[in-house]
């Protein structure tokens, strides 16, 4: 199997996820595309840097997704989202970069 990196799975858990929610209409849909990426991230994130590492990636991540709400109220849902996903993304980065072969 391909390895896979823990950033990408978390941005495009993100912003598939909001982008599933919101084209289908059906949020629950959006939050399995979600919580799956956010799965398979921390997966990636353990492997990559520890357990230790991916449950503050994992932290990040949930709390990228809870913070995105109040802040699409200020600059819109497309803007929050990408906003969020890539602070996920570089702190994703700053992490696990050492343990990138």
């Amino acid at each position: 199997m391909a390895k896979v990196s823990g950033t990408a799975v978390a941005v495009g858990g993100l912003v598939g996820g909001y982008g599933v929610a919101r084209w289908t209409e059906r949020r629950p849909l959006g939050g399995v595309v979600l919580a799956a990426a956010g799965a398979v991230a921390a997966r990636e994130w353990r492997q990559a840097a520890g357990t230790r590492a991916a449950v503050g990636l994992t932290g990040a991540y949930v709390a990228a997704f809870a913070g995105s709400h109040p802040l699409a109220k200020k600059v819109g849902a497309w803007p929050s989202v990408f906003g969020v996903a890539g602070a996920v993304a570089l702190a994703s980065w700053a992490v696990t970069r050492d343990s990138a072969a």
